[in-house]
């Protein structure tokens, strides 16, 4: 613990609300704002302006609720939701809640070959799915699915949304109330290799994240926003986040630099992510006409950090967290002294976190090592992956992947990662997955991929392939993997950046490629590679 004065208010925030029962589940939070602010409006979509009000979200999404359960929707059932930013998705992920059932939430860029594994992989038995994702559903093999439920125009042997939800009661009680242990989600994560893992999060996962965010920093948010996709985690904890401050969620379609301050200016915003994605934009004589009390920035130029607050008039602070841990590291607004530093924050409320070498053992300050993580409320493992949960755990202490040091006042700074990933605009890409794609073309024998520093998207994807025996370039083209990868990929994964491997890979003694020595072969990795976007040679 940080010995400043500056920060004993922030210990005793984080004393009160450890010390404060949780709701006894993710439907009592709902029922308990419903109860005491029924008119006040909950969810706000922007796109069209559709607002619920606690009364008719909780009324909605008993109905969900009720008529999910006629199609054998029960307490542990697999129900998987692929849709965009549309109230059906929040309705329908607290209807699941109410009934005890399991989120698989789908990336709607998946390809059907992703979708396919997400569907066999977390054993979901009915999918909840928007009209224009139809297309990539078609494909899927296999007779585990019960009911598909559209969002739109249904076709044969499908139901509507609407129909599902419309026979639905109001006042429905499930037979069976979750605990705050049972599962809520299967979320599917990139992990460091192959394909993605299902991470088990439970009620108590959301509503303890949902409940550090609303109250940690001592400030009144009232007006929320949200627009990353729901199928990710944070505008799911943003959801119940404002449930606990018994405020408006403002949902957007999607991310926009161009828009973000527009929408902060116009629905008074109180809290927002915000990152390079509205400090890159010009700067105009309005930038500080906001009703921003604090805004979270993950992973910020610390150079930046200062000019940014000063241009927007607003409190910055950097955070960490990720899928498995939900909030994992917080920057209280008292910190000041922080701006800047290039720290991530303190150990959030419910968590521990450590530095340790990599057979989980403590290091010193200032040393770098593993970030550690512990407390109620991570992930209880990976679905059906032994494997996974094996490594992914020292005891009881997570282990991030990421490496980091804990300064003498406890303060963490992340320094690199030990997984062998691209982060590419906010997604996480394995390379190993791509890597698998690219070598099943049979022209294909080895294939290494790397981030490559991009200005605009943080990393952009590189693939190194070394052709089979008496296979030249122009018998597999640039085109025809990029092609290949774009049937089997969802678009963000897709590498922009494709190099041919002539002579051998640098290997390790057991032969395993060197990735580190590949990508020190010259200062710009661009350069020798054929440019998916700009359609030439670099």
């Amino acid at each position: 613990m940080s010995t400043a004065p500056c920060l004993l208010p922030y210990f005793a925030r984080v004393n009160q609300i450890e010390s404060e029962p949780l709701p006894r589940n993710i439907d009592a939070l709902l029922d308990a704002a419903a109860d005491a602010a029924p008119d006040q409006v909950a969810l706000h979509f922007i796109a069209d302006d559709q607002t619920y009000t606690y009364r008719a979200l909780r009324d909605v999404v008993n109905k969900a609720a009720s008529g999910l359960a006629a199609l054998g929707v029960g307490y542990g059932t697999h129900v998987a939701l692929m849709m965009p930013n549309i109230p059906q998705w929040p309705i329908t992920w607290l209807a699941l809640a109410r009934l005890g059932a399991v989120c698989v939430p789908i990336n709607v860029r998946y390809t059907s070959r992703e979708l396919q594994f997400a569907i066999d992989d977390a054993e979901v038995e009915h999918l909840v799915i928007a009209e224009q994702h139809l297309p990539v559903a078609a494909e899927l093999t296999g007779g585990r699915l019960r009911t598909v439920v559209v969002v739109g125009e249904a076709g044969a042997g499908q139901l509507g949304w609407h129909d599902v939800v419309a026979g639905g009661d109001a006042r429905f009680t499930p037979a069976r109330e979750p605990l705050l242990d049972d599962l809520m989600n299967i979320q599917y994560t990139s992990g460091t290799t192959g394909l993605p893992k299902g991470c088990l999060l439970t009620q108590r996962y959301w509503l303890t994240c949902a409940k550090v965010h609303a109250d940690a920093d001592g400030m009144e948010h009232q007006n929320i926003l949200a627009s990353n996709p729901y199928f990710y985690m944070t505008p799911q904890w943003l959801t119940l986040m404002a449930f606990f401050r018994r405020g408006t969620l403002f949902v957007a379609t999607h991310r926009s630099g161009t828009s973000t301050m527009a929408w902060i200016r116009k629905y008074r915003i109180h809290f927002a992510l915000v990152g390079k994605i509205i400090f890159d934009q010009p700067p105009s004589a309005d930038d500080a006409d906001n009703n921003i009390k604090k805004v979270a920035i993950y992973g910020f130029p610390k150079q930046d950090h200062a000019a940014l607050e000063r241009r927007f008039g607003f409190v910055a602070r950097e955070a960490f967290g990720m899928t498995e841990i939900g909030s994992g590291l917080f920057m209280p607004p008292e910190a000041s002294c922080m701006t800047g530093s290039g720290s991530a924050g303190l150990a959030a409320p419910f968590r521990e976190c450590r530095i340790a070498d990599m057979d989980g053992n403590t290091l010193p300050a200032d040393q770098v090592g593993e970030l550690l993580f512990r407390g109620p409320g991570l992930l209880t493992g990976y679905y059906r992956r032994p494997d996974a949960n094996a490594a992914g755990f020292h005891g009881d202490w997570f282990r991030t992947g990421d490496l980091a040091r804990q300064d003498k006042d406890g303060f963490i700074y992340i320094v690199g990662r030990i997984k062998d990933m691209v982060r590419r605009a906010g997604e996480s890409v394995a390379a190993r997955e791509v890597e698998e794609v690219l070598i099943a073309l049979p022209e294909i024998e080895e294939a290494a991929v790397v981030p490559v520093p991009d200005a605009l998207r943080g990393e952009e994807v590189k693939a190194y392939i070394r052709l089979r025996a008496g296979v030249t370039p122009e018998a597999l083209p640039p085109a025809a993997v990029f092609e290949h990868c774009s049937r089997n990929l969802a678009v963000f994964k897709v590498p922009r950046y494709l190099e041919y491997r002539i002579v051998d890979f640098p290997r390790t003694p057991s032969g395993k490629i060197r990735k580190s020595e590949l990508v020190a072969e010259r200062p710009d990795l661009r350069v020798g590679s054929w440019d998916r976007v700009a359609g030439r040679a670099i």
